[in-house]
């Protein structure tokens, strides 16, 4: 027999650092989620992953208060702020340009989101990563 969904949640955790305090404690365990063993399962799935990378993670979880989880690569925004070595994206984006990237760590970036974005093939993710950086008032070259 199937178990019985209780609903899901989703959250943005640091890869391999997840802990029991907040935000990530109170947001499991008002939902009566086991903290410790989200924490060890999280940290242990995300040891491969650059260590502080932030990891959207969609937590579903049953009324016999187990869980699973789908943890999806970090946004196209964190990888684009690495590539252009910037702290945030321009204040007014489509006014002033902030960095830049090339058209080789696109291709990049979307060849590593391939699997989280509505693409088909290499092309067309690279045109969704190329929009977010123009939204970021990121200069592609």
């Amino acid at each position: 027999m199937a178990k019985k969904l209780a609903g899901t949640m989703k959250l943005q955790v640091p890869a391999g650092q997840a802990n029991p305090s907040p935000p990530v404690g109170p947001a499991l365990g008002q939902r009566g989620i086991n903290i410790m063993e989200f924490c060890k399962a999280f940290n242990a799935k995300t040891a491969e992953m650059e260590p502080g990378a932030p990891c959207p993670t969609v937590i579903t979880y049953y009324q016999d208060k187990s869980f699973t989880m789908d943890i999806k690569t970090p946004p196209a925004s964190y990888y684009l702020k690495k590539a252009a070595k910037l702290k945030s994206g321009a204040k007014t984006p489509s006014r002033e340009t902030v960095g830049s990237v090339t058209v080789k760590q696109v291709r990049e970036i979307a060849e590593a989101k391939m699997k989280d974005l509505n693409a088909t093939d290499i092309e067309a993710a690279m045109k969704i990563i190329v929009g977010s950086a123009n939204s970021m008032g990121i200069e592609v070259k």
